[in-house]
């Protein structure tokens, strides 16, 4: 009997608990510091109104793992909700991406519209920071108007120039045309549940070990000892789901994490953003960068509405920091790390861009590799089809 360690239960260690109990020979125990499972995606209730810290819509082109979550959690599509941003320089809300309809109904169409034929005739390649990337995909008017203040408080940041990583934020390179949804060439889905993903964390944990308000202090990596409530307990397989410098005792340094304060506000009223819109985001001097109206998402029945609003802060461990420094430190964790580890999810794999598809792909391509006896790369890829 192989036995298998996962540590952090979130989609990450779930998904990688659930696949690795339907082997043949497998034991499997997972470790949770929290008395709860889902991390960050769980489901809540207040004053009856589900929600979840952020929209937590689930978001693929991967019709496998698709596939996979709708076997075991049934899911809704919702691949007509659209995003929209508040633009202060226009007090006006307009479609997210950047969509050309909105362009041309701008007061300063004109001097937009020359600054993105000069973007075309004088590509940039190797752009150096976030804010010389977007002035070249869109020019500086637009630029000004839905990122420069939105990034800035989204990474804690004074100036975007510090930001030196951008392939996370692609919506710069071409601008939308047509199609207002959000996600046109995607899967757009939420669970039918009215407790969101919560069934789906019990079902992948039923034949796992699972041990709640759990720290493991004592540990050998190499020898993949670990004393577990007293125990002391050998594994032939660790899978790492939280943030990978607390394996090592932080001994190159702490990696940073943006976290999230959300204020929780119930309004009289059935709805309150228009019909297709879920989640608004701010890109101007408010404190907040988005509001998410979880009705949108839930279809919980109510003649009141429950928002969520969202304002960056050091509060958790929510975004891994998108600076060349911080990935740098990463990876040094990720190449001290012994054979048979396998370190996923977003906090997991310090990748910004990983979801819950990537977190379920993780695990699928662990189990995959580890049937076939083949390596992967730390970290585990994110999501790209199977």
């Amino acid at each position: 009997m192989k036995k298998v360690l996962i540590i952090g239960g979130g989609f990450g260690g779930c998904s990688s608990a659930h696949l690795f109990s339907e082997l043949d020979n497998w034991e499997v125990t997972l470790v949770e510091k929290n008395n709860f499972l889902g991390a960050g995606v769980r489901t809540y209730f207040h004053c009856g109104h589900p929600y979840t810290f952020g929209p937590r819509h689930f978001l693929t082109q991967n019709k496998k793992v698709y596939d996979f979550l709708d076997k075991y959690c049934p899911l809704r599509n919702c691949n007509e909700h659209e995003f929209i941003t508040f633009v202060e320089q226009d007090s006006e809300f307009y479609n997210y991406p950047i969509n050309m309809d909105d362009i041309k109904t701008m007061p300063d169409y004109a001097k937009i519209n020359k600054q993105l034929k000069d973007c075309q005739s004088s590509i940039i390649k190797d752009p150096k920071n976030l804010e010389e990337f977007w002035i070249a995909s869109v020019g500086n008017i637009l630029y000004e108007k839905y990122v420069k203040e939105y990034n800035k408080k989204m990474w804690l940041v004074d100036t975007n120039k510090k930001i030196d990583t951008f392939s996370w934020s692609p919506k710069g390179v071409a601008l939308k045309e047509g199609s207002r949804a959000a996600w046109h060439t995607a899967l757009s889905a939420y669970p039918v549940d009215i407790n969101g993903y919560n069934s789906y964390f019990d079902i992948a944990t039923k034949k796992t070990n699972v041990l709640l308000n759990t720290t493991i202090k004592e540990y050998n990596l190499e020898k993949k000892t670990f004393l577990i409530n007293g125990d002391l307990k050998k594994f032939d397989v660790v899978i790492n789901s939280i943030s990978i410098d607390n394996l090592f005792n932080f001994d190159l340094g702490k990696l940073q994490y943006i976290g999230r304060d959300i204020l929780r506000v119930i309004l009289p009223t059935e709805f309150c953003f228009p019909k297709d819109v879920y989640f608004v985001y701010y890109a101007g001097s408010d404190p907040f960068t988005r509001i998410v109206e979880y009705k949108k998402l839930t279809k919980y029945k109510s003649k009141h509405t429950l928002i969520g609003i969202e304002t960056p802060s050091n509060n958790g461990q929510h975004y891994p920091l998108p600076f060349k420094s911080a990935i740098s430190l990463a990876h040094k964790y990720f190449a001290k790390l012994p054979s048979d580890y396998y370190s996923i999810g977003r906090i997991g794999s310090y990748q910004y861009t990983v979801d819950i598809d990537d977190c379920i792909e993780q695990s699928m391509r662990i189990v995959e590799a580890i049937q076939n006896n083949k390596s992967l790369s730390y970290p585990v890829p994110e999501c790209g089809g199977l």
